[in-house]
């Protein structure tokens, strides 16, 4: 993990499950920053984010794409 950073102009990017039944737009945001991913929830914006490398961020979903949660 790299510090938390707030990215300052960056999109903020739903994931595409916020649309899936049930989920009543609750999820997670990503934004790309330098050097980092950060994530937030989608229903508490206001407070705070994690962040991660782009290396450790591509392994992550590298591994739920490949199921290995």
């Amino acid at each position: 993990m790299v510090p938390s950073v707030e990215p300052t102009g960056c999109a903020w990017r739903k994931t595409s499950y916020s649309a899936g039944s049930g989920s009543n737009g609750d999820c997670a945001e990503v934004a790309h920053t330098e050097p980092a991913v950060a994530v937030r929830d989608s229903k508490t914006t206001d407070v705070g984010n994690v962040s991660a490398s782009a290396a450790v961020w591509r392994a992550f979903v590298t591994s739920i794409a490949r199921n290995h949660w």
